[in-house]
């Protein structure tokens, strides 16, 4: 596996798909762009889920965020765009990303994707 940023996911069978149980990462090296000023947003990423057939492998996840650290983004879009990516990769039973920007200009943001 590649050690540099990349968009390509990957996943492992749920060791336990016959039961509801939550798994939560948090990782606050978060980093976009702003669209607008091309300054950096840090952020606090958190993802938990209940799986159904499929996890998503944690290395791959890794450099999936961290392929967005030069790309211009706004808070919404890319904490919704989290959401769709996984999602579509793992149609777990239940998921929410929360995305915890640090102050930018006086301002401290907090947005939260759920599925379904």
């Amino acid at each position: 596996m590649s050690t540099q940023p990349s968009k390509a996911l990957e996943t492992f069978p749920n060791p336990k798909p016959e039961r509801d149980y939550t798994i939560h990462f948090e990782t606050p090296e978060f980093t976009c762009v702003c669209p607008k000023t091309g300054q950096p947003d840090f952020a606090t990423i958190r993802i938990e889920y209940v799986a159904d057939e499929l996890c998503v492998e944690l290395k791959s996840l890794k450099l999936y965020l961290w392929s967005f650290r030069e790309e211009g983004h706004y808070h919404e879009a890319v904490t919704n765009l989290l959401l769709d990516d996984l999602v579509a990769l793992l149609t777990p039973r239940r998921m929410t990303i929360e995305a915890d920007f640090q102050v930018r200009g006086g301002i401290h943001t907090v947005v939260r994707a759920c599925y379904p």
